[in-house]
């Protein structure tokens, strides 16, 4: 079994090569976009979809929320930021890093314990539920419980279930919540906690259970331009994301719409 590690390196090592790319990006004179990993397949649709309306497509960089917002603050290039939550949204803000007229709660999810196609296991989720025995030897991938949203958003919630001290010594901790569904569909992670739309995306996982919404914060995708944005078609490209067509493709992704349609 390949240590988890190795799909976090192998994954931040895809992230370093997508930020290379953002420079010339500019250069074309495209939309840059950071965007939570968990949005890609929704949002590489709706970036398609928006093309006639933005007039090219967006190139869109997708990492931990974390890690966007730490590069966003070091100067790297990007037009749009979508986080997963609303904390890195807000630590951009206080920076004056975004720009906040432009700052809208687009998207809502859920979180869910998800286990390779195979398994047996069934979980009914609830306050004091055996979630170790259910874990077994095996390990419960998460994303960083410290940085990224989905690691956030599942610690509090298994704190509030009561049952986070008996599984924390089990947590494999991934860069991104991407990179721990990864660590389930692949065997090496006996459970997980990612997001409703990671496990629509992914056939090698099953949801075993769902968490209760009032065991987290609410899960609340903004999205904002940057304080340094200068391309021409960024307020084409958010205004898109506002739309009924991009509402559609990410209600078939598994996401609840925040904002008004266009």
């Amino acid at each position: 079994m390949l240590d988890f590690r190795l799909n976090a390196i192998a994954i931040g090592g895809l992230t370093a090569i997508l930020m290379a790319a953002v420079p010339a990006a500019h250069a074309e004179d495209k939309v840059v976009v950071f965007a939570a990993a968990s949005l890609k397949d929704g949002l590489d649709a709706v970036n398609k979809a928006c093309e006639a309306d933005v007039g090219e497509a967006a190139t869109i960089s997708y990492a931990a929320s974390s890690a966007l917002a730490k590069q966003i603050e070091g100067g790297a290039p990007a037009d749009v930021f979508i986080s997963a939550d609303l904390d890195w949204m807000k630590y951009l803000s206080d920076k004056k890093l975004t720009k906040p007229d432009t700052e809208v709660k687009l998207l809502g999810n859920q979180i869910v314990l998800v286990a390779p196609k195979d398994s047996k296991v069934e979980a009914k989720i609830e306050k004091g539920f055996d979630l170790a025995k259910l874990i077994g030897d095996g390990k419960l991938a998460m994303g960083d419980v410290k940085a990224v949203p989905a690691g956030k958003y599942g610690k509090a919630a298994l704190e509030s279930l009561g049952v986070w001290s008996s599984v924390e010594g089990k947590v494999a901790q991934a860069e991104n919540v991407r990179a721990a569904l990864k660590l389930v569909s692949t065997g090496e992670a006996a459970l997980g906690i990612v997001y409703a739309t990671d496990a629509h995306a992914e056939k090698g996982v099953k949801v075993v259970g769902t968490f209760p919404e009032d065991s987290h914060p609410p899960i609340v995708y903004p999205v904002a331009q940057t304080a340094d944005s200068k391309d021409k078609d960024t307020p084409a490209f958010l205004k898109c994301l506002e739309s009924a067509k991009a509402a559609e493709l990410f209600k078939a992704q598994g996401f609840t719409i925040l904002a008004p349609s266009n």
